[in-house]
């Protein structure tokens, strides 16, 4: 029998969303109650397992009676509020953003990111060929897992989930200002020379595919990474007692990548070096 902890009920709030009655849960956020509607919110920084950080601004809503576009990533929604997200307001702030955002970073392997600049009709081209960027060489320091800054939003969520969110360990923070403002270790150090643990949980929560596993920016490189080759299955890491699920990503018979579910009440997406990194020996070399 599986025993689902209800916790302490929570009371349901009512407003309007795009003209329709809503209703969630209290403490719900606009976010949670665009999608329990069925509404596609494109939003880049939010993670299901960190606290809203408000940084990309791609999630902006219109809320009557409120001066500017509010983020729905981090908005409580509120009894009597009326709120629209598909206003020329929000869709042309939206649009904008996702220009900035693609004429300065590579959003290649940003999943879904394709799909909103043509919804939004953005053309980060019309910046021009000297738009800034950060033209970088990705850091290949170590053989677990690699950082390409050309991707990187600054989204903070890997600052998050290796700080007093989930690790703990405080590898990483944000160095430099303005445009030379990147995620780096202390002294931007390699990052073998600093205070990480391999865990891999900043890779989980990574948007953009600026932090990758090693042998997935070796699969790119070669032209080899196929995802819709790629089968996925949960089990349960064998290292230790704890019961960690593992999501195995294997592609031709290999482990390509290891992930967590996030809705694991033990993990919640989170592994350490072992569990994340520690499969190459069941790996069938023939």
């Amino acid at each position: 029998m599986t025993v689902t902890p209800l916790g302490i009920p929570r009371r349901m709030l009512e407003f309007t969303l795009d003209g329709e009655e809503a209703r969630v849960p209290e403490g719900s956020t606009i976010l949670d109650a665009c999608r329990a509607a069925g509404k596609d919110i494109p939003t880049l920084c939010e993670g299901d397992t960190l606290r809203p950080k408000n940084a990309c601004r791609v999630c902006v809503v219109e809320v009557e009676g409120a001066r500017t576009l509010v983020p729905a990533c981090s908005r409580k929604a509120e009894p009597g509020m009326a709120v629209r997200t598909g206003t020329e307001r929000a869709r042309h702030s939206r649009k904008v953003v996702l220009e900035l955002l693609a004429s300065s970073v590579d959003l290649s392997t940003t999943p879904k990111v394709a799909g909103w600049l043509k919804e939004y009709e953005a053309k980060p081209d019309r910046f021009g060929p000297d738009a800034a960027r950060l033209n970088e060489e990705p850091r290949v320091d170590n053989d677990l897992y690699v950082r390409d800054y050309d991707k990187c939003i600054l989204c903070y969520k890997c600052v998050d989930a290796c700080g007093d969110q989930w690790q703990n360990s405080f590898a990483i923070s944000v160095a430099g200002r303005g445009f030379d403002a990147r995620i780096a270790v202390e002294h931007d150090a390699p990052l073998t020379d600093s205070a990480c643990v391999y865990c891999g949980n900043c890779i989980e929560v990574c948007p953009t595919g600026a932090l990758s596993f090693k042998s997935e920016f070796d699969m790119r490189a070669a032209g080899t990474w196929d995802e819709s080759r790629q089968t996925e299955t949960t089990t349960v890491c064998a290292y230790c007692g704890v019961g960690c699920n593992l999501t195995l990503h294997v592609q031709d018979n290999e482990i390509v990548k290891v992930t967590s579910p996030h809705d694991n009440p033990v993990t919640h997406g989170n592994l350490c070096i072992k569990g994340r990194f520690g499969y190459q020996h069941v790996q069938n070399r023939g």
